[in-house]
């Protein structure tokens, strides 16, 4: 009967040979696998059943084992992509295994993987910011239509806190330049009113004046 390292290896070879997966890949699958079987037989633990004569702990494996191994990962830190990753690391060898007659079932049928975290966008600084307006004042100085466009949305996007998407949205009847307000449709469909400054003000009135009617003429 095979040992944890001559499936290891077994699958690392259908890997590269059958399925053309990169040298990178295989090396991180092989890498998994040995996670789990470390896990399932740690050094200096007191032998555990292996489901059979001869039999590897990784095909002894069950779903309880498999959960508990990423468990335990998630409960040391490691990153949430690196532990979705490790999780169709053993469904693909599971799955080969299957179809390879090593197993009768499945353990890792039901496995789940862990949800990538969604983390929140860095917020610009303000010298960041200082940086931005003043490059695209820079570039506006020569009138260019395009040039005059984006410096009046970076200024408009500055001044408001509108999000890109409600800019992309708005129309000229939206802004009104005298009393330096812009109606903008937020998430939901719903309508609001939001002001902006002297220097948003004059950027949408450059573009406007200058720039839009060069681009529409």
């Amino acid at each position: 009967m095979e040992s944890d390292t001559a499936v290891v290896a077994a699958f690392a070879r259908h890997l590269g040979a059958e399925r053309g997966r990169s040298a990178h890949t295989v090396r991180a699958y092989e890498g998994d696998l040995r996670s789990l079987a470390a896990y399932l037989d740690p050094p200096g633990a007191n032998a555990r059943p292996s489901g059979g004569e001869g039999k590897s702990h990784l095909l002894a494996a069950t779903l309880t084992d498999l959960r508990g191994w990423l468990g335990a990962q998630a409960g040391e830190g490691v990153a949430r992509a690196t532990l979705s990753r490790r999780a169709a690391s053993v469904r693909t060898f599971f799955d080969w295994a299957l179809q390879t007659g090593r197993l009768e079932t499945n353990p890792a049928l039901r496995l789940v993987s862990a949800k990538r975290s969604r983390r929140l966008p860095t917020v610009l600084s303000a010298e960041a910011a200082g940086e931005v307006l003043d490059a695209a004042g820079v570039a506006a100085d020569d009138d260019e239509p395009l040039a005059l466009r984006d410096r009046a949305m970076v200024e408009l996007l500055y001044a408001s806190g509108i999000r890109v998407g409600e800019l992309t949205g708005l129309d000229v009847d939206d802004v009104d330049l005298d009393a330096r307000v812009a109606t903008v449709m937020g998430k939901g469909a719903r309508e609001r009113t939001v002001p902006f400054g002297a220097p948003a003000g004059a950027a949408l009135e450059r573009w406007l004046r200058v720039g839009r009617p060069a681009l529409a003429g």
